[in-house]
């Protein structure tokens, strides 16, 4: 059956560059992950102190909901409790968990004990947007299309959400990738239905 659902904005941000809606907006080589997603930050002048205390994972799916939501207008025409978020990776909070159980050798620090679940990433895009609708975080060995457009069909088609950012946001070290769609039932310029085959043309791309 044909999608009734379209990918209405992605976003790509791996390799140093990011991504909007296919195209380079921005790009910084010489730097490390950390150095990265703050140069990433400072690029979009996003207004959000608490971006300083977040772990690296939060920093980059923050970031490419920025991106991806530039323009969208989704928060006016949608109620807060109909837009979700559902994301996956592969490494769940791994790099928070390692930091952690480094620090806890001497004197852990509970503001990283926080992001030790990958779901806090869900958390800060949800808190600073301030979106209320179905969330979840889902760990897999590898990025799995079929997963996300059955279960993101289904939250829209059901009506419990009108509109769904989705997709992969993993972090390990200096090894990053955030690959976001987002999702609504209808269509606007340059959108494309929200089928298995869109979903990894655009996932591709980013590699």
């Amino acid at each position: 059956m044909a999608a009734t659902q379209h990918i209405t904005a992605h976003c790509i941000i791996g390799n140093n560059v990011v991504y909007s809606n296919g195209k380079a907006v921005f790009e910084n080589k010489a730097a490390d992950a950390g150095a990265f997603l703050l140069s990433v930050y400072q690029f979009l002048e996003v207004k959000y102190p608490k971006f300083y205390k977040m772990d690296n994972l939060c920093k980059l799916g923050l970031l490419a909901s920025e991106v991806l939501l530039n323009g969208s207008g989704i928060s006016e025409r949608y109620k807060e409790n109909e837009i979700g978020i559902v994301l996956t990776n592969s490494n769940s909070s791994l790099d928070a968990d390692i930091k952690y159980f480094d620090q806890a050798k001497t004197a852990a620090s509970p503001a990283l004990f926080v992001y030790t679940l990958p779901n806090i990433v869900i958390g800060e895009i949800s808190i600073k947007n301030k979106f209320k609708g179905e969330n979840g975080f889902f760990v897999f060995e590898q990025f799995d299309a079929a997963f996300v457009e059955q279960y993101v069909a289904y939250l829209l088609n059901n009506n419990i959400l009108q509109a769904c950012i989705c997709g992969w946001v993993d972090l390990l070290k200096d090894d990053y990738q955030a690959v976001l769609y987002l999702v609504e039932q209808q269509e606007n310029q340059g959108s494309v239905p929200f089928t298995v085959e869109n979903i990894n043309k655009i996932y591709l791309s980013a590699r």
